[in-house]
């Protein structure tokens, strides 16, 4: 988790994340919640013996969505950290080598892939925003956009070993979903998926079918809970080897008794308050997560 030095609105984003508000706040008031919220979150975690890596954002230059880091770096569990292309020209700067090193020092890496090459040609494949990674049965699931290249994709899951299941999700105005983790969350043993968001019908069979052979049971959610972030989640495991389910508070709140009663079957639910985050920068708590695979040196 990268904590945030200048967390702010971005506009470069805005232009196709239908979350993000602009809160007309002091920029200064808006930092010091999110950062509030930020700590929070890494506190909770902690209390509940998740090892938790944070990471410093730098002052200069300002990053508004450094708060984000899976976008940009993920981790594997054969040893592998992976550096992505991203679609505003103000994220790339949170590709910082002190960072890297950080990591590096800490954990085992066999492997950095840097994938960047592609922003020159405006092609984007924004992590684990845009790609929701089964690595148990070597999948990867994307819904295609604007910062979801098709071509990126296929390239990327060829060369790690990936069979790429690719889709069209989109919002309620029609326009593409921009990032695949906001409508679809894969744990151990389920799938939170909005169903409402696949149009062509028979992407979502595949899709369904895909989850299903894997053993993932399905727990569909509806547009509007997407738009609160329902989709947005990320099980842990923690010291002990338990499963936990971190979502925001904004999520919780508006899932039905049953689908939670689904989720508890298999992982404690964990919620977060997070909403300075989400209503200014259009992210929740999954985007706040970049899970390390790697082992500790």
């Amino acid at each position: 988790m990268v904590r945030p030095a200048a967390f702010g609105f971005n506009a470069e984003t805005a232009a196709n994340n239908f979350f993000q508000h602009n809160p007309g706040a002091d920029i200064q008031t808006v930092q010091q919640k999110a950062l509030a919220e930020f700590d929070a979150m890494v506190n909770l975690l902690r209390s509940l013996e998740v090892d938790v890596v944070v990471l410093d954002d730098s002052q200069e230059p300002p990053k508004p969505d450094a708060i984000f880091p899976n976008n940009w770096i993920s981790t594997s569990p054969d040893g592998k950290i992976f550096i992505y292309p991203m679609f505003a020209a103000n994220r790339r700067t949170e590709k910082r080598d002190d960072l890297l090193k950080q990591l590096t020092d800490l954990f085992v890496v066999n492997d950095l892939q840097d994938w960047s090459e592609f922003e020159a040609e405006g092609r984007f494949l924004e992590g684990t925003g845009s790609m929701v990674i089964d690595y148990d049965n070597e999948m990867i699931y994307a819904a295609i956009s604007e910062r979801t290249n098709l071509s990126v994709l296929e390239k990327f899951a060829g060369t790690n070993g990936f069979q790429a299941i690719v889709f069209l999700a989109t919002d309620k105005e029609g326009h593409p979903i921009y990032h695949t983790n906001v409508l679809m969350a894969l744990g151990e043993k389920f799938a939170v998926l909005c169903e409402e968001a696949i149009e062509e019908e028979w992407e979502l069979i595949a899709v369904k079918q895909l989850l299903e052979s894997t053993d993932h049971a399905i727990i569909p959610i509806t547009r509007d809970q997407l738009y609160a972030f329902a989709g947005n989640m990320l099980e842990l495991k923690n010291k002990k080897g338990e499963a936990l389910l971190i979502l925001s508070q904004t999520a919780m709140d508006s899932l039905r008794a049953d689908q939670l009663q689904q989720l508890e079957r298999y992982a404690r639910l964990v919620p977060v308050p997070v909403p300075t985050i989400e209503q200014v920068e259009g992210g929740s708590v999954r985007c706040m997560m970049a899970e390390i695979f790697l082992q500790r040196r």
